[in-house]
């Protein structure tokens, strides 16, 4: 019985170690044939060079759009943040009644800030501002109204739910009427949404055009060493082992080609970094041009190298199933 399971031992140990070694021949193969398949766009470097040019720019182009759409995201969010309701208290309201009516909507679960600005304090202001100090005091009495400023949440600051707020806050008895301009907020965000649906739409016909640029390069290829792969499967050679390098070739332009894509973007970033720079000058505020995060940098290349296996997946499975050795 020793001798039995000593057997089956000894089979199960030979197992797992010709199950580790096949697996480490794949591997070899798999890594070989990817150094392989860059050494034959070495030997090609003019054309290679051309393939992943293309490629490059295709990706910088609607990536450069998602750069646009992500810094204007970044200006229009401190705006949202400060959307703000003026309520103009009636003139015939008490000092007291005032005071009262700021506490109260300070307990609004809607409003973050109450802010009070009393007539006085908006006559200084006003003077300021316009330039006309000297000609306002003549005047007999403030014609200003007092003023509460009100900053609604995070969750009430879109154009729908400030407005609801706004005809809320106008039923106090002490509250002549209420100003919300938030037209312009609602415009911002449909240019935005726009421009999100032009970056979608934009990047859609690129990167398709990327696949049959890949697929229609790597089909050349293909149709060049025709005879080569003839000779292989007269051998034996299987379409999976044939397909390999050239998959491999489409995975080197994807990911060269993002590569380009980001040095392009980058060298776009730097170039316009002082240009931005003086047009938040002008307008008295600081802004610092966003480029591509890490992540976003690892989702390029991720997306080139998907555009170019799909593109060289596509000619592979249709041109080297269709050559066989007695066409010769």
């Amino acid at each position: 019985m020793s001798i039995l399971f000593k057997g089956r031992h000894s089979q199960a140990e030979t197992y797992q170690k010709s199950w580790w070694l096949n697996l480490y021949f794949i591997a070899q193969n798999t890594l070989r044939q990817g150094v392989h398949s860059l050494g034959e766009m070495w030997r090609t470097p003019a054309a290679s060079l051309m393939t992943i040019a293309v490629l490059g720019l295709s990706l910088t182009l609607p990536a450069t759009l998602y750069l646009v759409v992500k810094n204007v995201q970044q200006v229009s969010s401190g705006f949202e943040n400060a959307a703000e309701i003026s309520l103009f208290v009636k003139t015939t309201s008490s000092e007291q009644e005032t005071n009262s009516l700021v506490n109260k909507l300070r307990l609004y679960p809607e409003i973050d800030q109450a802010r009070f600005i009393s007539k006085q304090a908006a006559l200084e202001e006003f003077k300021l501002a316009s330039g006309f100090g000297q000609a306002l005091n003549y005047l007999d009495e403030n014609p200003l109204p007092s003023v509460i400023l009100v900053t609604p949440t995070k969750r009430h600051t879109s154009a729908q739910a400030a407005r609801a707020l706004l005809n809320k806050l106008e039923k106090e008895r002490n509250i002549d009427f209420g100003k919300l301009d938030i037209e312009w907020l609602e415009r911002l965000n449909a240019l935005l949404s726009l421009l999100r649906e032009s970056v979608i739409t934009i990047a859609f016909l690129l990167l398709t055009s990327v696949i049959l640029i890949i697929g229609n390069t790597i089909r050349l290829s293909i149709m060049d060493k025709k005879e080569e792969i003839q000779v292989m499967k007269l051998v034996g050679a299987t379409n999976n082992f044939i397909q390999a390098p050239f998959l491999w070739t489409g995975i080197w332009y994807g990911l060269i080609g993002g590569l380009f894509s980001f040095i392009s973007i980058v060298i776009m970033t730097w170039w316009l970094e002082s240009a931005v720079s003086h047009v938040a000058g002008v307008y008295q505020t600081d802004f610092l041009l966003q480029g591509l995060t890490f992540s976003e940098f690892i989702a390029l290349l991720c997306v080139g190298v998907t555009l170019g296996l799909s593109g060289s997946f596509l000619s592979v499975k249709r041109y080297i199933d269709a050559i066989e050795p007695d066409k010769i």
